[in-house]
Parts: structure tokens; sequence; C-alpha cells
């Protein structure tokens, strides 16, 4: 994007930084700051308090205080101390977590995305199952703002172990420079895959020398998984859990629970499916005409800053870009979204977040009371102010949300669980680390060198992943 279209701004905070890729872990020194002094972070010194552990980047410093004094005032009889975990992502997270229950120091309550969701729940989660139909109408409200299928994400084995609090669907942002420079406009919502190749050849041919019409990173969350999803297909073959009719019968329509079940099921390996082998010979058809980068590691650390310099024109992200961008500085004219362009199927990928409790807690009333109150519009409403998430609740999303930070088609990020309610969560079983890491490992191998690597690096993929899931078994 040219510097007509930015805006200046102070330095993009690190918060910031974190949540999109750019940092280090140290986004809550501040808050943590009082804690270190006093010694209440050394494990064994929160005394009766009820403990919240969070990812270090997941909320900024006075988004923390909020959500910690919110809950005082509401109830003043129990005493919570945020505990934020520094950790590089996910993965790194649920171990520290490991590590502290095992040491004796474990937290009540535990903030977890999809990614850790079912290794929680298979391992030290506590259903909420009774708590939510004890208090079901308190939570009337909550479930008619929520969309099932991030509900049905949280659940395991037909019990719910999570309220869902964010999520992010794989949409697909595009520069607006970049489709100036190639006589473009926006395509419509209903495009699929040949529009959007052809519409990368045209950026191709209109772009300066460096630029990449389609930058993606080789991770679970946004890299090759949204195309196996719109092709019909997945790595592990995908069902779900009997159950969970109690849930559905109680808080949505008949027709909800007729698709639903108790959660969902990863079981064989399928990379060597030849739907999953079209994929890669897709993307390696991209990468061989110069139409998108090549499978880049980690969490795409200065993406935002060459997306909004017009040096990318289009790649993967979900509502937290909103935010991202804004803090960087790009002017909500400068960019828009739409949904993954369609090919077999418009199944989108998403991953969400939300408070689990944790079964070695002594406060287990105290916690549900918060797990609770961290799904109130009011409270989300104070969390999300920068639009560094999409929240989970529907109401949420408002004209007035996005005025300031953009993007113009922001009803998109809700609608692609509304208009494709098949629109599931990321594969991640229990055994997540390993399936994870033959996905990306051998997603590097096969669009390396050219399409003759294909084949060989999914037999490679199959292999390990049939391993990590002969080790869950």
């Amino acid at each position: 994007m040219s510097s007509r279209s930015r805006r200046s701004r102070d330095p993009v905070p690190r918060r910031a930084l974190l949540r999109y890729g750019a940092g280090t872990a140290a986004a809550a020194g501040v808050v943590a700051s009082w804690d270190r002094l006093t010694g209440r972070d050394i494990p064994g010194r929160d005394g009766r308090a009820l403990v919240v552990a969070l990812p270090g980047n997941a909320f900024d410093p006075a988004a923390q205080r909020a959500l910690r004094e919110g809950f005082r005032r509401l109830h003043p009889e129990i005493d919570v101390r945020l505990r934020p975990v520094q950790a590089v992502d996910m993965s790194d997270f649920v171990a520290k977590i490991l590590t502290q229950v095992a040491a004796g120091s474990a937290p009540d309550v535990v903030y977890i995305a999809t990614e850790g969701t079912q290794l929680f729940a298979e391992r030290l989660g506590v259903p909420l199952d009774n708590r939510v139909r004890r208090d079901a109408a308190e939570l009337r409200e909550y479930f008619a703002d929520v969309h099932p299928s991030l509900v049905e994400s949280m659940m395991y084995e037909g019990s719910l172990y999570q309220l869902p609090v964010e999520f992010n669907a794989a949409n697909l942002y595009l520069n607006h420079e970049a489709l100036a420079r190639a006589g473009l406009e926006l395509p419509d919502q209903d495009w699929d895959r040949d529009d959007f190749t052809a519409l990368l050849r045209a950026m191709k041919r209109a772009g300066p020398d460096g630029f990449v019409p389609y930058f993606w990173t080789n991770r679970l969350w946004g890299g090759v998984v949204p195309w196996l999803f719109v092709a019909g297909t997945n790595i592990l073959a995908e069902s779900r859990a009997p159950g969970g009719g109690w849930l559905w019968d109680a808080f949505y329509p008949a027709e909800e629970g007729r698709r639903r079940g108790g959660g969902y099921r990863w079981t064989t390996p399928q990379a060597t499916d030849e739907r999953v082998e079209e994929v890669f010979d897709y993307l390696a058809g991209l990468i061989s005409d110069g139409l998108c980068s090549r499978p880049v590691g980690g969490g795409g650390s200065n993406l935002v800053g060459v997306f909004s310099a017009g040096r990318v024109g289009a790649t993967p992200a979900g509502g937290f870009w909103a935010g991202g961008l804004h803090l960087a500085g790009m002017d909500r004219d400068g960019y828009d979204v739409r949904f993954f362009p369609g090919w077999r199927t418009r199944r989108h990928q998403f991953g969400g977040a939300g408070y689990a409790l944790l079964r070695t807690s002594r406060k287990q009333d105290e916690a549900w009371e918060f797990i609770k109150y961290s799904v109130r519009r009011e409270v989300l409403d104070e969390l999300f102010l920068s639009n560094q998430t999409t929240p989970a609740r529907r109401s949420m999303l408002t004209a007035e949300r996005y005025r300031e930070t953009g993007p113009a088609g922001w009803r998109t990020f809700y609608d692609t669980l509304d208009r494709f309610p098949d629109t599931g969560p990321i594969p991640a079983p229990p055994r997540l680390t390993e399936v994870e890491l033959a996905l990306t490992k051998h997603t590097a191998t096969a669009l390396a060198g050219g399409r003759g690597s294909i084949r060989p690096a999914l037999r490679a993929m199959q292999r390990d992943l049939e391993q990590a899931m002969e080790r869950a078994a």
C-alpha cells in the first residue's frame, strides 16, 4: 500500500505484534510486574485466590485488569488472580500448563484454544454439562447469540468443556492497491478457485518486482488446511461423536440438533487421499507460476508490514487482522475481506478459544462463576475493543465496531458460520503436536521441489500421522 493510504501512528504496541506473530513473549509484563515484586507469581503463593491461566498475549494489561476487576465487583467474595503464561504458541502453552500441573501449582481455569481443547478434555478438563443444565435460564441468551459450530468445537465425546469466547475463520484479505494496479474490483463473495487463480495472474502481471500475489504461512491454521476443506477433504478422517442432545435440545432449534453431535473425532490418516494430492498439486502450480509464496513456517512475523505496503496481494486471515492492520497504520479503505474461494465446497476452517475448568481445582464452583462471567456481552465488549479477534457472540459484530478499523466487509467474519454451517474447526485431536508437526514438515517438503516431490512427501506424512494416531489409541 502506498504511503498516501497509511496513517501516521505510534509504533505498533508489543501486544499487537504478539497476536499477529511479530514480537517476543513479553506482552503481559506490565500487569505481571506487581505480582513479581510481591512474589505472588511464584507457584504455591496464590493462597486462596482463584487462579486463571491465559497465554501472555491473549489480552493486553488493560483488558486483564478489566477482566479481573469486573469479576471482583460481581463476586467480591472470590479473589481472582490472572496468571499470564508466556509461550511461543498454543502447543508451548499447553506444555507449560502440564508442567505446572505436574509441579503441583495447577491453575483452576485455563484459557484454551481449539488446538488444546481435546487434549485438556481428555486429560485435565471437567465437563460443564451439569452446570450448564442447572444454569440453563441464565445461559439461554448466551447460546442464542453463539453459533452452534463454535459450541460443538468445544465438545468432546458428548460433553461440553468450554464456552466459546472468540474465534477466527480463515477468510481471505485482499489489498486494494494491488487490485487497482491490475484493474480489478473486489471479487464477488461466491467466487471459486478459478476466479482466485485468474485474480492472482492479473495481480502478478501488474505487480512490481518482489510482489507476491498470494502469501500463506505453513501452519495448522490458515496454511494448507483451508484448501483441504474447500476441496472436500482433510488430513484425518472426520466424524462426530455421539451425544450432545442434552445441549442441542435445550438451546438450539431442532434442525441444529439433527445435524450436530457430541464433538468432533479425527481418526484415520488420509494424507494420500487423491483430493489431498490434488490440493498440493494446485498449490505447487501456483508456486511454479510465481503466484504465491513457498510455504513459510512460523506466524508470518512480517506479514502485516508487507501487506500494508502493497507487496502482498492476498492472504488468509481472520477477524483478528482487522485490529492488526489498524494498529500497523493501514487505513480501513486499503483492504477488504472475502470468503475463502470455493472449490467442491464452501466449507471454511476456524479456530476458537474459551476457558476450561481443571479437574485438579478445589474451587470448581468459583471457577464456573468466572467462566460464565467471561462470556457476558459487556465483558467481551471491554476485552475486544481493538478488534484483535472475532467475538463468539454474533450480536457484537456491528458496523460501529468496525467503523474505525474496517474492513468494509466485516459481515464476512460471522457470515462464514451462518452461510456455511458445515464450517468446522482445524483438525485438533488429543495428539495435536505430532499431527501438526507431520503436516507442516511434509508440506514444506512436498512444495519445495516441484510436483515430483508431492507424492513421496504425502506418503511420509501418512506414515507419521499413522504412528501418531497409533500412539493415541
